[in-house]
């Protein structure tokens, strides 16, 4: 069960924050991929912070970049640290890139120091297997009292995904009827098992019970129970597998209509084997386990043998295809569309020294800061992407390395 937070008061400091400064807590693969393109647009942010709980990470990223920033040690569980740290340093933002478990934390220190904040994954429990917006979205009328804005899921799924959702409402759709969206993976790094991303929270999402929404219900699945095999542009035919994703829960309350929503997502035979054997073997427990006397967690254990996604960058080779599958009716026929962005690994690497999966996390990060910090998306509360005007951010989102495509297809 987790713990109430108590509520957390509008700021005390009457300190303007810095609108050029930005803070990004978390130096992963993801937090790499930020810290470069948040360099690059030095325009929107000509003072940047770089902190984890091991700087040593931050500055090795740091020393990767062509021009100089900050580094510094958080620890983002401790509130009151946080806290005087964002009132000393008086960043406009905070681009929370570290884990799930931490967002609420870190939004806690947000709305204590007078900090508007943005994250790329809902908050999820760290003794709980279970990821949801409630525990954000419970949020909303303190980020407004304060004048603040949380901006959640600026990632790619979640994050671009929703954007596109709004898009096809907003310019290519009367009513929508149903949404598939579509997360493949086709790249190869060569080695026998690894994950692309953080692997405690890859493999606890990919091994949960499968949900889809229909017809104002939620529908439960066994784990990795469906699949299909969907045709993608450029990258050729790849089995999917139907998860249960964050975005469905935000894009089943802001898109009315919405008939059907469901979440696919491509993974290989030696993927799908070595995950298996790890489940039954009870190697992604996250309830602790006595081993020599110690208490071990065994998912965590796990996560220390595993590649750290951070390394795959050199030796993967291919490309991603992420978009959305989108049906409905427009000026009274049937139309279906797909909205898609294609990545490729290796050009990802030269650019940034990071795998795409990263980098399409990454990118949509800085596009959702930049919307804030130039005021096209800043107003106060907490809002999840579809709710914001989709065509300034996807204006952006093609110039900082992700252009995108509507490829029109037949309905039936």
């Amino acid at each position: 069960m987790t713990k109430k937070r108590p509520p957390v008061s509008a700021p005390k400091s009457s300190a303007t924050p810095n609108r050029g400064k930005v803070l990004i807590i978390g130096a992963g693969g993801v937090g790499g991929v930020v810290t470069h393109k948040c360099a690059q647009a030095v325009e929107h942010f000509p003072d940047i912070i770089l902190a984890s709980r091991t700087e040593s990470k931050c500055r090795a990223i740091a020393a990767q970049l062509k021009r100089k920033i900050r580094t510094a040690a958080i620890d983002a569980d401790n509130v009151p640290a946080l806290t005087k740290f964002l009132e000393k340093e008086k960043p406009f933002l905070v681009i929370n890139v570290a884990l799930p478990y931490q967002d609420l934390s870190i939004m806690d220190a947000c709305l204590a120091a007078g900090i508007h904040y943005l994250d790329t994954a809902n908050y999820e429990p760290p003794n709980i297997a279970k990821f949801e917006y409630k525990w954000q979205w419970a949020y909303q009328d303190r980020f407004k009292k304060a004048g603040l804005m949380a901006l959640l899921g600026s990632g790619f799924d979640p994050g671009v995904t929703n954007v596109f959702c709004a898009y096809a409402q907003k310019k290519l759709f009367d009513e929508i009827h149903q949404i598939d969206i579509l997360d493949a993976n086709a790249g190869d790094h060569g080695l026998p098992f690894a994950t692309n991303f953080n692997p405690e929270i890859n493999l606890r999402e990919v091994s949960a019970r499968g949900r889809y929404f229909e017809h104002g219900e939620w529908v439960e699945t066994e784990p990795l129970s469906w699949s299909r095999t969907f045709d993608f542009p450029e990258i050729g035919p790849k089995k999917a597998f139907l998860l249960y994703h964050e975005e469905l829960e935000s894009l089943a309350v802001h898109i009315p209509g919405v008939k059907r929503l469901r979440f696919w997502m491509t993974f290989s035979d030696n993927y799908m084997n070595h995950m298996r054997a790890l489940q039954n073997v009870g190697m992604l427990g996250i309830a602790p386990v006595n081993h020599q006397g110690r208490e071990i967690i065994p998912i965590q254990f796990l996560k220390t043998l595993l590649p750290d996604p951070a390394s795959l960058g050199p030796r993967t080779k291919g490309k991603t295809n992420i978009g959305c599958l989108v049906e409905g009716l427009h000026k009274g026929k049937k139309r279906r569309v797909y909205i898609y962005n294609v990545c490729d690994h290796q050009e990802c690497y030269r650019e940034v020294q990071s795998q795409a999966i990263s980098y399409t996390t990454g990118v949509p990060a800085v596009v959702g800061a930049i919307m804030m910090a130039s005021g096209k998306w800043l107003k106060p509360g907490v809002w999840n992407m579809e709710q914001l005007d989709p065509e300034p951010f996807l204006a952006e989102l093609g110039p900082r390395g992700l252009p995108w495509q509507v490829l029109e297809l037949p309905t039936d």
